[in-house]
């Protein structure tokens, strides 16, 4: 038997907390951000501004071909990341670029 309609959760509402991380959409992008580890200068604001945080700050050490040494690192999540574009546009030194999905 089908539910009645008004036993259907509205479109778009949230009815459990949480239930959005079941929800990979990472597949819905055409291009994928990819972080230059050595340009990177760690200042937080792509982990900021990703709508979906999808970017994600790692507690692990990383030393950039100029011996610079920071303690943490970001990566993103690409189950999640839409390929949106915000986090390259915000970096201020430029070192997120967006690849085709398609490229290595």
């Amino acid at each position: 038997m089908l539910p009645k309609w008004y036993e259907i959760p509205l479109g778009g509402a949230l009815t459990e907390p949480g239930s959005t991380r079941k929800n990979r959409t990472g597949e819905w992008r055409t291009f994928r951000p990819v972080i230059d580890q050595d340009k990177c200068i760690r200042c937080r604001i792509c982990w900021a501004y990703c709508p979906e945080g999808a970017v994600k700050e790692i507690d692990r050490e990383h030393m950039t071909a100029k011996g610079v040494k920071y303690p943490i690192t970001y990566e993103i999540d690409y189950y999640y990341c839409k390929g949106c574009g915000i986090c390259a546009e915000e970096c201020p030194v430029k070192a997120i670029t967006l690849v085709r999905e398609y490229e290595k």
